[in-house]
């Protein structure tokens, strides 16, 4: 009786010890992140400076998930965010004026202290049409959707996490799907889109338009004895292998939030070919043989398109927000990307086209509104 009563005893200061263990010991996830929802308002009577009514809307989250036990670490995050804008005008009321899907996933196994082998995946898009507004009565030809483009990212590499707050990741076995899809009923309805004057606005289809506008495309040899060559439009994906090279910050201080992230990718691709275009509109390519005159032709870019190794595609994401009276939120968002074969378009001050080149996209958004961060 009397060892059945020590049994007991030692059964039940082992069962509190584990219990009391249980309670103290740190959960391995961690979830935290932010909503919002700001608007404003402008409203104008007589004003003789002149402008527009307008109401503005913005809603946003971004949200982070963590699990980090023993020598293992897994953590997400998807940022999305969309926005609209109202204006009392005639023409192109209702405009969008953000619109963003962001996931980004890594699995990481620590073989040496902060150091972690790491696999990763992730996806960049949007949720609706992007528009041309030009504010007339001319319809506004559609720039961008879902799935065009889109940027999708597998990868395996070194991640450097010094702490949950800090993270630096390099990959030198990264690949790169980028697409501009359409599907084939829309692509058919937009032949035969036109404006008020009859000219068709995609006259090759709204597929090859955002195909052309997002680099996803590639040369085609029509003859090997003269170097002419063609640009070919049969696939709605670019795949590329190159190098991933990113970091983030998640820092909270008390109501104090600021969320950055910022990822680089350059292909491992050398083509530096020159190409030419002649008065036709015919393309050629430099064979580097005497049997090629392009005194009377226009250079207009390499057979690569820009995407070789070393010209990087950058995604730069920021975000500061501050929290006060539990609901109210003030923030700021900013967006910078810069991407190699994406060619935009560019006017004076009078409207003459300065031509289309890679140029850095830049976006700000700052707010006042609800939210709540946790």
């Amino acid at each position: 009786m009397k060892k059945l009563f020590t049994l007991v005893l030692g059964l039940a200061a082992v069962c509190a010890v584990s219990a009391q263990e249980a309670e103290t010991k740190e959960n391995p996830w961690k979830f935290n992140g932010t909503v919002g929802l700001n608007a404003a308002a402008t409203g104008m009577w007589n004003w003789a400076a002149g402008g527009n009514n307008n109401v503005n809307g913005v809603a946003s989250t971004k949200l982070r998930l963590l699990y980090h036990e023993n020598n293992m670490a897994w953590e997400t995050n998807l940022d999305m965010e969309y926005g609209l804008s109202w204006i009392d005008q005639e023409y192109d009321a209702l405009q969008k004026t953000s619109d963003k899907i962001n996931f980004n996933t890594k699995f990481g196994w620590e073989f040496h202290k902060t150091w972690y082998l790491t696999v990763s995946a992730g996806f960049q898009s949007q949720f609706a049409y992007g528009r041309a507004y030009d504010g007339t009565d001319l319809f506004d030809p559609i720039i961008s959707k879902w799935l065009a483009p889109s940027y999708t990212d597998i990868a395996v590499g070194i991640d450097w996490k010094p702490n949950d707050i800090f993270s630096i990741y390099l990959s030198p076995v990264a690949g790169r799907l980028s697409t501009a899809y359409v599907g084939g009923k829309l692509d058919d309805k937009s032949r035969t889109i036109t404006y008020p004057d009859g000219t068709l606005v995609y006259p090759n289809g709204l597929e090859q338009e955002l195909k052309e506008k997002y680099a996803v495309w590639h040369y085609t040899v029509l003859d090997e004895q003269t170097g002419e060559i063609g640009k070919a439009y049969d696939k709605n994906l670019r795949a590329e292998l190159g190098l991933s090279l990113k970091g983030s910050i998640n820092y909270t201080y008390k109501d104090l939030k600021i969320i950055t992230s910022v990822g680089l990718f350059t292909p491992y691709s050398w083509n530096k070919v020159d190409v030419y275009q002649d008065a036709d509109g015919k393309l050629y390519k430099n064979l580097g043989n005497d049997s090629q005159n392009f005194d009377n032709m226009t250079h207009i870019g390499y057979l690569d398109n820009n995407r070789r190794f070393g010209n990087f595609d950058v995604d730069w994401d920021f975000a500061i927000s501050y929290q006060f009276l539990k609901c109210l939120q003030v923030s700021l968002n900013t967006s910078l990307k810069y991407y190699n074969g994406t060619l935009i378009e560019k006017f004076d001050k009078e409207g003459n086209s300065l031509g289309k080149a890679e140029r850095v996209q830049f976006k700000s958004v700052i707010g006042l509104g609800i939210g709540y961060s946790f």
